[in-house]
């Protein structure tokens, strides 16, 4: 089964033009939707999990019409928004067999095999009782994952799923995701490019509605293989070499900016060449360098 994507548009009434001509074709395994916030990363997960309308366009997963079949799409689909409630004083167990139900598991052997399994599959079936209002940050996530995972589905939707969470539960959150894309296609909507770089092997850029790059991550480091060059500078002189290079990025490294330049030419001036990362290539997209 692979998702396709045709030339999606969304304009908001306020103006802001959301979605422009994005196409994208996704095969199973983790795609990592690169963008940083207002690209339309959101407004397309939105789309793709049916909760709005795209203006024109067409999207097909496998043989549905995503856009005109919402209730086909939304048995196979598992969705993990940025933001999402629980009930308060609820337990882990018990939620998690009320959205069974939901999702059409009548029986109850059934719904208590499958939430176990579940619980256990990320790692919360110590806490099965405690209420989900209480978990931390981490466990709120991999609950969102278990809940997004009922019923076996086919597309799963997980909407900048690691901001806020310390590196422990950054690392379990990976292995959940990286061993539920073994089988289903998984959308790592993020504007951590760490995420990416991780756990994907296939990605795209957006940035202002548009898509700016969609590949494989190891083609997207090949247009930039060679040409990245770092120099430190002084924080006085940032702008000159802001006026005279094409920089893709600057971070303060003890004290003064570290400079990243593509260049299609060995630049000298106390510049070496840097070995290129996928950051490198997000930020030389966003400036529109490559």
């Amino acid at each position: 089964m692979e998702l396709v994507i045709k030339n999606l548009d969304k304009q908001y009434s306020n103006g802001v033009h959301a979605l422009n001509n994005v196409s994208l074709t996704i095969q199973k395994g983790m795609f990592g939707l690169l963008g940083p916030n207002g690209a339309g990363k959101s407004s397309l997960m939105r789309t793709l999990a049916t909760l709005q309308d795209a203006d024109s366009g067409s999207v097909t997963l496998g043989d549905i019409d995503v856009r005109n079949d919402k209730d086909a799409v939304r048995k196979v689909l598992g969705y993990l928004p940025q933001e999402f409630g629980v009930y308060p004083r609820t337990s882990a167990v018990d939620l998690l067999h009320h959205l069974a139900l939901l999702k059409g598991f009548n029986n109850k052997a059934d719904r208590e095999e499958i939430v176990g399994q579940l619980l256990v599959k990320v790692n919360l079936w110590e806490h099965r009782k405690k209420s989900v209002s209480s978990y931390s940050g981490g466990m709120r996530q991999r609950f969102g994952i278990a809940q997004c995972l009922i019923g076996s589905p086919k597309l799963v939707i997980v909407d900048e799923p690691t901001a806020g969470l310390d590196p422990g539960e950054r690392n379990r959150f990976y292995n959940i995701l990286s061993e539920i894309g073994e089988n289903v296609i998984v959308i790592l909507s993020t504007h951590i490019v760490q995420d990416v770089r991780e756990l994907c092997t296939q990605m795209a850029v957006m940035n202002n509605g548009k898509v700016l790059f969609s590949g494989n991550t190891d083609d997207a480091l090949l247009e930039i293989k060679g040409k990245v060059f770092e120099r430190k500078v002084e924080k006085a002189k940032l702008s000159e070499f802001q006026k005279d290079y094409k920089i893709i990025s600057n971070k303060l490294v003890g004290g003064n900016p570290l400079i990243h330049v593509f260049s299609e030419t060995d630049l000298g001036n106390g510049f070496t060449k840097a070995e290129e990362t996928l950051e490198d290539v997000f930020f030389a997209k966003l400036n529109e360098l490559v």
